[in-house]
Protein backbone atom coordinates (compact mmCIF):
# COMPACT_ATOMS: atom_id res chain seq x y z
CA UNK A 1 0.00 0.00 0.00
CA UNK A 2 1.42 3.33 -1.33
CA UNK A 3 1.43 5.98 1.59
CA UNK A 4 -1.33 7.91 -0.05
CA UNK A 5 -3.56 4.53 0.08
CA UNK A 6 -2.82 4.94 3.56
CA UNK A 7 -3.65 8.44 3.99
CA UNK A 8 -7.12 7.82 2.60
CA UNK A 9 -7.68 4.54 4.15
CA UNK A 10 -6.75 6.72 7.93
CA UNK A 11 -8.94 9.19 6.33
CA UNK A 12 -11.89 7.29 5.86
CA UNK A 13 -11.57 5.44 9.18
CA UNK A 14 -11.80 8.80 11.26
CA UNK A 15 -14.65 9.96 8.95
CA UNK A 16 -16.35 7.14 9.85
CA UNK A 17 -15.43 7.11 13.65
CA UNK A 18 -17.44 10.36 13.74
CA UNK A 19 -20.19 9.48 11.62
CA UNK A 20 -20.74 6.16 13.94
CA UNK A 21 -20.31 9.09 17.17
CA UNK A 22 -22.75 10.77 15.84
CA UNK A 23 -25.28 8.05 14.90
CA UNK A 24 -24.58 7.11 18.84
CA UNK A 25 -25.69 11.09 20.00
CA UNK A 26 -28.81 10.80 17.53
CA UNK A 27 -29.94 7.91 19.11
CA UNK A 28 -29.61 9.07 22.59
CA UNK A 29 -31.64 12.36 21.87
CA UNK A 30 -33.85 10.77 20.09
CA UNK A 31 -34.65 8.29 22.91
CA UNK A 32 -34.29 11.32 25.49
CA UNK A 33 -36.84 13.34 23.34
CA UNK A 34 -39.26 10.35 23.10
CA UNK A 35 -39.21 10.68 26.85
CA UNK A 36 -40.21 13.89 26.96
CA UNK A 37 -42.76 13.45 24.35
CA UNK A 38 -44.71 10.36 26.25
CA UNK A 39 -44.43 12.82 29.56
CA UNK A 40 -45.93 15.53 27.29
CA UNK A 41 -48.99 13.37 26.25
CA UNK A 42 -49.27 11.88 29.73
CA UNK A 43 -49.54 15.37 30.97
CA UNK A 44 -51.88 16.34 28.21
CA UNK A 45 -54.11 13.35 28.59
CA UNK A 46 -53.78 14.51 32.68
CA UNK A 47 -54.89 18.12 31.27
CA UNK A 48 -57.64 16.58 29.48
CA UNK A 49 -59.04 14.78 31.95
CA UNK A 50 -59.38 17.42 34.34
CA UNK A 51 -60.93 19.57 31.80
CA UNK A 52 -63.50 16.95 31.46
CA UNK A 53 -64.47 16.49 35.26
CA UNK A 54 -64.63 20.34 35.59
CA UNK A 55 -66.56 20.89 32.59
CA UNK A 56 -69.29 18.23 34.22
CA UNK A 57 -68.59 19.57 38.07
CA UNK A 58 -70.04 23.01 35.99
CA UNK A 59 -73.00 21.59 34.11
CA UNK A 60 -74.04 19.57 37.36
CA UNK A 61 -73.58 23.49 39.44
CA UNK A 62 -75.95 25.05 36.67
CA UNK A 63 -78.34 21.70 36.55
CA UNK A 64 -77.81 22.94 40.31
CA UNK A 65 -78.70 26.50 40.08
CA UNK A 66 -81.59 26.68 37.87
CA UNK A 67 -83.08 23.61 40.15
CA UNK A 68 -83.11 25.94 43.21
CA UNK A 69 -84.22 29.01 41.08
CA UNK A 70 -86.13 32.46 42.51
CA UNK A 71 -88.92 32.94 40.32
CA UNK A 72 -88.00 34.81 37.69
CA UNK A 73 -85.94 31.37 36.01
CA UNK A 74 -88.89 29.10 35.58
CA UNK A 75 -88.49 28.89 32.38
CA UNK A 76 -85.26 28.13 31.92
CA UNK A 77 -85.67 25.19 34.58
CA UNK A 78 -88.35 23.99 32.75
CA UNK A 79 -86.32 23.58 29.42
CA UNK A 80 -83.34 22.76 31.18
CA UNK A 81 -85.15 19.69 33.23
CA UNK A 82 -86.86 18.74 29.88
CA UNK A 83 -83.11 18.41 28.22
CA UNK A 84 -82.62 16.28 31.49
CA UNK A 85 -85.71 13.81 31.03
CA UNK A 86 -84.84 13.49 27.04
CA UNK A 87 -81.28 12.62 28.17
CA UNK A 88 -82.57 10.18 30.31
CA UNK A 89 -84.91 8.74 27.71
CA UNK A 90 -82.31 8.47 25.23
CA UNK A 91 -80.17 6.15 27.55
CA UNK A 92 -83.10 4.11 28.43
CA UNK A 93 -83.69 3.74 24.74
CA UNK A 94 -79.78 2.45 24.44
CA UNK A 95 -80.04 0.30 26.94
CA UNK A 96 -83.56 -1.61 25.73
CA UNK A 97 -81.51 -2.15 22.23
Amino acid sequence: MTDEEKKLLSTFETQLRHLIFLHDELRRENAALRQELNAKEDECQKVQADFRELEQRYTDLKTATTISLNGSDVRETKLRLSKLVREVDKCIALLNE
